[in-house]
């Protein structure tokens, strides 16, 4: 497939992925009805999917992973509230505020390189209710936490943060950007890690490879509510079966082969932790993402990722030195050994 501009191997996301030859046949033969009005045969399949492989009674689907959260936080929450996240979380990151925008909502940052927290983290979070305080409403969680270097969260911790919400009534949310990713390197079902939430959401467009696309679950009183949030953001989607459509495929071939893509990136972190001056641990991705700094290069971030672009590989940049490679179903083990011995041709010519 074609890339943008001259990029043979992109490692920028796996939002990078493009909807394989058999994936577009699915979309074409989809059978398509009125989104909005519940007669999209593809759209409702596909949630009946989704909210039964998260153990949930319903889902929507929706346009992004960020609509997911923003309207699970807007169903969830009243003006004024406050939610509890990890520091990394994607919501504090990468949502444009939206929380505060349209939620009106406060977010308590728990500080965690990984972005995995304990309940006691929780406890600690907690605000005492005062009249000039907020009220703590929504605990969420990111499977797998992106900023936090695709860590998996262990059920363990998982059981922690969710009994102690519950002793305090307090409502909880899960940011399943990579979930499957994390079900696959733990080898466990969705299910075990998002039943016991109040809402959980999948992504399509990452590494199950839609060109499009999120399901939101949770219960039916919650979906119901969900809906009108949906409505409010301009998510009504009509004939949207031939993008559900791709979410069916990806549900039946994609999943197990997210193992590739770890196996990739370890690959990966070992190469360039070879690299003078590049600085991670292999041992420590779980998943598709790597993190990693190149501070004694004595070369910037951003200087890196323009040389990587120039021979034809995209690497993200995170910080003045630190960046991220993200594998996925659009690159093999062929791309990345590239990719490595690329950057370790640039670092040595400085």
């Amino acid at each position: 497939m074609t890339k943008p501009g001259n990029i043979r191997i992109d490692l920028v996301s796996d939002t990078a992925t493009r909807p394989t030859p058999e994936m577009r046949r699915a979309m074409a033969q989809a059978e398509v009805g009125d989104e909005q009005r519940g007669e999209d045969p593809s759209v409702n399949a596909l949630n009946e999917r989704v909210a039964d492989l998260l153990g949930q009674e319903a889902a929507l689907f929706l346009p992004s992973g960020t609509m997911c959260n923003q309207v699970a936080i807007a169903t969830h929450c009243n003006p004024g509230d406050e939610i509890i996240a990890a520091e990394a979380s994607h919501i504090i990151s990468s949502e444009g505020a939206g929380a505060a925008v349209f939620g009106g909502c406060f977010i308590r940052a728990i500080p965690t390189r990984t972005g995995i927290f304990s309940g006691e983290d929780v406890a600690n979070a907690i605000r005492t209710a005062k009249l000039k305080s907020p009220r703590s409403r929504l605990v969420s969680v990111e499977q797998t936490c992106n900023r936090g270097g695709g860590a998996v969260w262990p059920r363990a911790a998982l059981k922690s943060v969710v009994e102690m919400a519950r002793s305090h009534q307090l409502v909880l949310h899960m940011d399943g950007a990579r979930l499957m990713n994390a079900a696959v390197a733990s080898r466990t079902d969705a299910r075990d890690f998002a039943a016991s939430f109040d809402s959980v959401w999948l992504d399509l467009s990452k590494g199950l490879g839609c060109p499009v696309g999120g399901v939101l679950a949770g219960s039916t009183g919650f979906i119901e509510k969900a809906n009108v949030w949906k409505h409010r953001f301009g998510g009504a989607m009509r004939q949207a079966g031939i993008i559900a459509a791709a979410g069916l495929y990806a549900l039946d071939h994609h999943i197990e082969r997210l193992a590739e893509d770890h196996d990739n990136a370890q690959a990966f972190a070992k190469r360039i932790a070879e690299i003078p001056g590049i600085f991670l641990d292999p041992s420590e991705i779980e998943t598709n993402l790597v993190f990693f700094d190149v501070k004694e290069t004595g070369r910037s971030a951003a200087d890196l990722a323009d040389h990587l672009i120039s021979q034809g590989v995209r690497i993200g940049v995170e910080g003045k030195t630190r960046m991220r490679a993200v594998t996925h179903l659009d690159v093999d083990r062929s791309d990345v050994e590239e990719a490595g011995e690329i950057l370790a041709s640039l670092v040595s010519d400085k």
